[in-house]
Formats: C-alpha cells, structure tokens, sequence
C-alpha cells in the first residue's frame, strides 16, 4: 500500500506479463489448401473440370507471389506446371496454361482409346491415358500416357507404354506435334 495525503490507497495487484504468443504464417499448409481440389475432382473428364482449386481461381498475382514464396527454399513444389513455367517466365499466365490443356482435351477426347485421369500428383493438372496400350498384345502394365510439362515450350510429354522403370519423356512440340505424332503414339497395344 501506498500513502497519499494521509491516507491508505490500495493499489490493484500487477499481474506479470505473459508473452504473447508468436503467430507465423504457416505457409506450407497455406499452399496446400491452395492447390486442394475438392472431392467431385476425381470424376472430371477434362481438365477444365477441376479448375476448382485456390490456385485456379484467385487473381493470378496472389497464386505467383505466394507460390514463389513457398519455392524460395530450393526445395520442389507441388504446383501446377502451368505455374511453373508462367513463375520462370516461359509462360505468359495462367490462362495460357488452360488454353493448352484445353487443345490437348479438345484433340484427345475425340479420339478412341483416351481417357482422361484427374488425379495426379498434388496440384497437378491431370494426365490422358492411351487404355488400348495397357494390357494389350504387346503386354505393357503402363499405358501411353500425354502430360502437360513445364521442362520444355511445346508443353506437352509423352511417356510410352511400358511394364518396368518408367522411360524417360519424349517431349512432343506442341498441339501440332502431338497431332502429327498420334498415329506412331497410338500404334502401341
């Protein structure tokens, strides 16, 4: 207690300070509900069907910025290739990336034996698989498969069928090098 002109003062009681708790943002987990996409995803039969993720959706600016923020370590990224190549420069933007994966669609899904795979690696954009190259006469395990790649500009790889280690990609350049190369593709099975 203190004295104050002659009379007592009771003073309240000071607590110690507590340290306040230290927030950090979680980017990691931040960017993994950026590329999530929802459940209905694994029934698309085109890429533009799951378009439905944060990274799809937001402005193009955001994706980029906390995209180079989670690959500032070095480390890889699970992220669309579209990202990839638009974060190295290569590609213009996002919608450039769509415009590819929707030729790709466009040309395959009128073709027999394509079919489209929506589950890919984590932020992945999908793949189109060859079925007619899978257990065919030829005995492969591992149907042809097209995947868009951000290795190169024609955008577009193509694993042969196979049964054992996976084979190295044939970089395809581009829809019109796809085109020209379906029939060597296709004859596979």
């Amino acid at each position: 207690m203190t004295v104050d002109i002659g009379r007592e003062v009771e003073r309240p009681a000071v607590r110690p300070s507590l340290p306040r708790p230290r927030l950090e943002p979680m980017v990691g987990l931040e960017w993994s509900q950026a590329i999530e996409l929802p459940r209905i995803a694994a029934t698309a039969t085109k890429p533009s069907e799951i378009r439905q993720a944060w990274v799809h959706r937001a402005p193009e600016d955001h994706v980029l910025a906390l995209f180079r923020s989670m690959s500032a370590g070095g480390d890889p990224v699970p992220a669309p290739w579209w990202l990839r190549a638009v974060a190295k420069g290569e590609l213009e933007s996002r919608d450039d990336g769509f415009r590819v994966e929707d030729r790709v669609a466009q040309l395959l899904s009128r073709r027999p034996g394509w079919e489209y795979v929506p589950w890919a690696a984590d932020g992945e954009s999908g793949y189109w698989e060859f079925m007619p190259s899978e257990r065919g006469p030829s005995g492969h395990r591992i149907p042809t498969t097209v995947l868009n790649t951000d290795r190169h500009p024609g955008w577009i790889d193509v694993l042969p069928a196979h049964s054992g280690t996976t084979p190295a990609p044939i970089a395809v350049a581009g829809l019109a090098g796809l085109r020209a190369r379906l029939g060597e593709f296709e004859a596979v099975r």
